[in-house]
């Protein structure tokens, strides 16, 4: 086994040595989606990203508890503590029940992600679920003198919090500069609320709910909301201890979103709630970030089916994912139709050798080191999971896969298994890529088809009609397929 699992960690901006707080077993919280909307390709990235980190983990012997959490109520517009619940501004405009936003929603999600071959988290709370302990969390954050409640609202006191610990320690905020450069006229300041607040850093834990606001619950201040940021160390807490070993999301969740969580946990329980911070970067397009309120996203079904000017065919949930795949989740990756064009040909390549292995005779030696390209893709796999390390190893092998096919090299039956079992690990169980049900129909009926085609040819080639076998082979090559005569018959391959 290769050198030991380093993870990149925000809070130190360093990688580090992953250690567990309790081995094996292993806590990670990552934040989910706002259910009011379609989930778009850039929300698919940062959640695939956290599927291999589970993956790997898994594949390591570790047990992860996941936690993966569904925002259905307190995120307002433009991520702040003003304007309008995201998910009742939806239910208001299409005139039904917030609740009905959020099983459409979430059903959307959970479904496309199934297709995505995501594994679904050990527990997937809502906030909804949780605005009892949500409350008494702002208790407890209250009676430390931590917060301080204004007309039925409860706001975090940040200035009071960083006398005695470090707020912007994950985000690299300087406090001076959030309060300086956040200042507001007296005007808009007063616009729901933010007037109340002893300084524009602070943010609210419970908000007073006006006359229109639909979500609202009773609470020790009145009828109102939990804040947006409080749900995550609450269900964080709950389901996985006051410390656990990792918390993921988003890269634009840093700040303010995790910021304020570290507050509000340390606040709430006086320690650090997280060992490990992990951000996965953003999917771009034409180099702008991919998000709703920008409106340069796609749609995942939409990009399974082709309908979109983008595209020129429509690309399979396995070659999105290996798409994905090729970049580190720590840098941006940005979305074209070229780009899905080539990680398909890379894709299918892959999937192609997997079943190439299974075909393989073994010889008496092995002409390739099969221990040492083993160690290679553990190695990038435990340099902070960079997975386009690994992809390129495993091409590396599939070359001398096709050599062995190719009766140029060969490779014992022992490193046949445990070449299997590396192809297997890698591509299966990390990765999580899988052969679709449709390729799996469609090279059946390929195989068969080529079966036929090779047999007439074979018996052009007996009865001396070298025109028929000429044409027969020259029309395969024109699409891509490769005939090769051998003592045993013809075989053929696509071109690479």
């Amino acid at each position: 086994m290769a050198s030991q699992l380093h993870l990149y960690n925000t809070l130190t901006r360093s990688k580090e040595v992953f250690e567990a707080l309790a081995p094996p077993r292993v806590g990670m919280y990552v934040c989910g989606p706002t259910v009011y909307n379609y989930v778009h390709l850039g929300n698919c990235r940062t959640f695939i990203s956290f599927d291999l980190v589970y993956r790997y983990l898994t594949h390591l012997g570790y047990k992860v508890r996941y936690v993966r959490n569904i925002t259905d109520a307190g995120h307002l517009e433009n991520d702040a503590d003003v304007g309008e619940d995201k998910i009742s501004k939806k239910a208001r405009l299409e005139e039904v029940e917030p609740m009905e936003i959020v099983q459409r929603y979430a059903t959307n999600f959970r479904e496309v992600m199934a297709l995505f071959n995501a594994f679904p988290p050990s527990i997937e709370p809502t906030a909804t679920g949780h605005i009892v302990e949500q409350i008494q969390m702002v208790k407890t954050i209250l009676e430390a003198d931590l917060a301080y409640e204004v007309n039925g609202s409860v706001y975090f006191d940040v200035a009071k919090y960083s006398e005695t610990n470090h707020y912007g320690k994950l985000s690299g905020r300087v406090l001076d500069d959030l309060i300086s450069s956040d200042q507001r006229d007296d005007e808009s300041r007063e616009l729901d609320g933010q007037g109340e607040k002893r300084n524009s850093a602070d943010f609210a834990l419970w908000k007073k709910a006006s006359p229109t606001h639909i979500m609202r619950w009773d609470s020790p201040w009145g009828i109102g909301f939990p804040g947006w940021h409080l749900e995550c160390s609450v269900m964080s807490t709950k389901y996985l201890g006051e410390q656990f070993d990792i918390h993921g999301g988003g890269m634009d969740l840093q700040f303010p979103h995790h910021e304020c969580e570290v507050a509000q946990n340390v606040a709430s329980s006086g320690v650090d709630p997280v060992r490990y911070w992990m951000h996965g970067n953003m999917l771009t397009m034409n180099g702008t970030r991919m998000a709703k309120s920008k409106g340069n996203f796609v749609l995942p079904l939409d990009l399974f089916s082709g309908n979109n000017a983008l595209l020129s065919k429509g690309f399979s949930p396995m070659v999105v994912r290996f798409f994905m795949m090729q970049a580190h989740y720590r840098s941006t990756l940005d979305f074209s139709n070229e780009a899905l064009l080539s990680a398909e040909k890379g894709f299918h390549r892959l999937m192609e050798s997997q079943a190439t292995l299974e075909k393989l005779n073994p010889s008496k030696e092995s002409t390739f080191d099969v221990a040492d390209l083993k160690e290679k893709c553990y190695a990038a796999l435990n340099d902070d999971l960079n997975t386009p390390v690994m992809i390129a190893h495993l091409f590396d092998g599939v070359k001398f896969i096709n050599s062995v096919k190719d009766g140029k090299a060969s490779i014992t039956s022992g490193d046949l298994a445990q070449l299997k079992q590396l192809y297997q690990g890698m591509l299966m169980d990390v990765l999580g890529l899988k052969v679709e049900a449709a390729a799996e129909a469609d090279d059946d009926l390929v195989e068969g088809l080529m079966s036929t085609i090779l047999d007439l040819r074979q018996q052009a080639k007996s009865n001396k009609d070298w025109t028929t076998a000429d044409k027969i082979r020259d029309s395969l090559n024109a699409l891509n397929i490769v005939v090769k005569d051998g003592k045993e018959g013809a075989e053929w391959e696509r071109k690479s």
